[in-house]
């Protein structure tokens, strides 16, 4: 990978080959274990899939953070959930080792997936205010759950029953 690429292991790999899943990387940092989990939502990249747009993020990231920081398993485990730069997915930070083979780690992001997607229209958005967002305005409930829908088709056991990307391709 480029020269550029130093210490961040989602730069170091060729997303060429990254498909839509859950990815982990767990490290050290001073004695503290952190585990960041990639939620890729559309393939690097591609002309027949492009990134989300900003206001389907933002909504993603509103129901998203909520959910995971609401939820009473994980709540204390869960530093940051938030977008990509490149608009493909979001990063959850969790505090200690928490390899997404885990059946529990990938059932949590599938029901944080599910919840979005079932998230009635007509129901406000959490933190979508203007006294609590910075761009309140910027919201799209049908983006996000059209977003979320499709990633969890990735998940279709149905279709590919041994699809679970938990490793960086190499």
């Amino acid at each position: 990978m480029g020269e550029n690429a130093t210490g961040v292991k989602s730069f170091k790999i060729d997303h060429r080959r990254l498909r839509p899943g859950l990815y982990s990387d767990t490290k050290a940092y001073s004695g503290r274990c952190i585990t960041t989990i990639d939620m890729r939502l559309v393939q690097p990249n591609s002309d027949d899939n492009p990134p989300l747009s900003t206001a389907a993020m933002h909504t993603i990231e509103h129901l998203g953070a909520n959910y995971l920081r609401s939820n009473k398993e994980w709540e204390k485990a869960i530093i940051y959930f938030g977008p990509m730069g490149c608009r493909t997915g979001f990063y959850a930070v969790l505090d200690g080792p928490h390899p997404s083979v885990e059946q529990r780690t990938r059932h949590l992001f599938l029901a944080m997936a599910k919840h979005i997607v079932e998230w009635p229209e007509d129901k406000p958005i959490p933190g979508a205010t203007e006294e609590e967002c910075g761009n309140y305005r910027d919201h799209d409930i049908q983006g996000a759950k059209a977003a979320m829908q499709k990633w969890l088709e990735v998940f279709d056991m149905e279709k590919e029953p041994n699809y679970y990307p938990f490793s960086y391709p190499e």
